[in-house]
């Protein structure tokens, strides 16, 4: 029993003896490894900043004017972030304009919202990135039949009765205005310049006579206006020419009957021209929060709708806000496989640090492969100064020797002594260090040599 108690004591007093050594030297690799050392933490710390590893917890998303789909589609995307530890603060806004703005401005919080195509120019895209489109907004154009006779209706008589377009800076303003450009209309003197939920209040009051939306098909307006027996859906018999002419328009057909089989309407196929729905981020929009967007739009927008079929959206569809790069590589590749299995956060930043780990590597290797040689080579340049000094030392000892100078030889030797027993070398170099000490013991004995007194001689 004895005999087995001190074999685990042995064994334990050598694991830990190994741990002692094996940390005396680490901390001196360290001590001597430093520079570099420091050089690769460097390399690492900017590797992990460019990959931003901590996603925000709360953003700001406009919601646009009140009844218009786009509060309905980002409630459901505030529902869908809430399930990943995320919070959107849905933001109510008078329009794309004013959307626009907001998130080109460095000090507004507002980072994310939906904005029309046929919105943005060249110029106002310049600070906002684009994660695609997730939806059609049709140009819906409503008139009342009891009030206009169906029969006697051509677009540019609209004008010059009331008709509500929407306020200054909302996308259906805009789109109004377009048309009217591109057609040169002259009289204009029946538009009112009201928001979609007053002009919608105002159709039914009798106020107006006509009314355009641009919007998705499930807005609360839209809706309010399909289901009202007294508004008639005017048909854009020039689609294809207006999505030839503006680009940013898409011609979609509404099947006879699509919108109440009962009252069979359309009576017939109807075309109309749509905008898509984009989804405009400020640029400096984390790249996680990036790709939540892009699963949210897959998951809400992904599916089959009136007008879009099945997978068709989320998709890049209008070329004027430049593509994020989140949203190419979403594109292309997917959704990354890491995000099975990990959360979305954790999952996008492994993502994206696999594509930094080529470029850091290549910088660290090279500081990895040179430490063992970049330690050895230092401690031979230690024992090199030494064998340098005492050279030097023993060259002068040979051309000036003087008796009277012993003490200061010696004091001189004892301290290149002190230099040599005070260094501290790999395994490697022990022959080095012990060669050196023999190199000084050969000068001290040549000093003891010189300073005796020379012999008498005798006859």
């Amino acid at each position: 029993m004895d005999n087995y108690k001190t074999e685990i004591r042995e064994h334990v007093v050598a694991a830990y003896e190994t741990v002692c050594d094996e940390l005396r030297t680490w901390k001196q690799f360290a001590l001597e490894a430093w520079p570099l050392l420091s050089l690769l933490l460097l390399g690492i710390a900017v590797a992990v900043w460019l990959a931003k590893p901590a996603p925000p917890k709360h953003i700001q998303m406009a919601t646009g004017s009140e009844g218009g789909s786009y509060e309905i589609l980002a409630k459901k995307y505030a529902d869908y972030f809430a399930l990943h530890g995320v919070t959107i603060e849905l933001v109510r806004t008078t329009g794309a304009q004013e959307n626009i703005a907001r998130i080109k401005d460095p000090k507004d919080p507002l980072q994310a919202a939906f904005v029309q195509s046929g919105l943005i120019d060249e110029k106002q895209a310049e600070g906002l990135m684009s994660l695609g489109s997730v939806g059609y907004e049709p140009m819906w154009f409503f008139f009342r039949n009891d009030l206009i006779d169906r029969e006697q209706i051509r677009s540019e008589n609209f004008l010059t009765h009331p008709i509500a377009i929407g306020e200054p800076g909302s996308g259906t303003h805009q789109h109004v205005m377009n048309l009217i450009r591109i057609n040169e209309f002259k009289d204009i003197s029946g538009l009112r310049e009201i928001s979609n939920a007053e002009g919608v209040k105002a159709f039914q009051e009798g106020k107006v006579l006509s009314i355009v939306l641009v919007d998705g098909m499930d807005a609360k307006n839209v809706q309010t206006l399909l289901n009202d027996p007294r508004a008639t859906l005017v048909e854009f018999d020039r689609a294809a020419a207006y999505s030839r002419l503006l680009p940013y328009y898409h011609t979609l057909t509404i099947p006879k009957g699509a919108l109440s089989l009962s009252l069979n309407e359309p009576r017939q196929n109807m075309e109309t021209i749509a905008s898509t729905t984009n989804l405009i981020i400020d640029k400096s929009l984390h790249p996680a929060i990036q790709l939540l967007f892009l699963q949210a739009a897959s998951k809400i927008n992904g599916g089959r709708s009136f007008f879009a079929s099945y997978g068709e959206f989320p998709a890049y569809k209008d070329s004027v806000t430049p593509e994020s790069d989140v949203a190419k590589s979403y594109f292309q590749k997917g959704a990354p496989t890491l995000l099975e299995y990990l959360p979305f956060w954790l999952a996008e930043f492994v993502d994206r640090l696999l594509i930094l780990i080529l470029p850091l590597f290549a910088f660290g290797y090279p500081i990895i492969k040179s430490m063992p040689s970049y330690r050895l080579n230092r401690a031979k340049a230690r024992i090199n100064d030494v064998y340098l000094a005492l050279k030097r030392f023993e060259q002068e000892l040979r051309d000036n020797f003087d008796r009277a100078q012993t003490d200061v030889y010696m004091a001189k030797i004892a301290e290149l002594d002190t230099r040599a027993s005070t260094l501290r070398v790999p395994r490697s170099l022990v022959s080095d260090y012990f060669s050196l000490r023999s190199s000084i013991d050969f000068v001290r004995t040549m000093i003891l040599n010189k300073s005796s007194p020379l012999p008498l001689s005798t006859t």
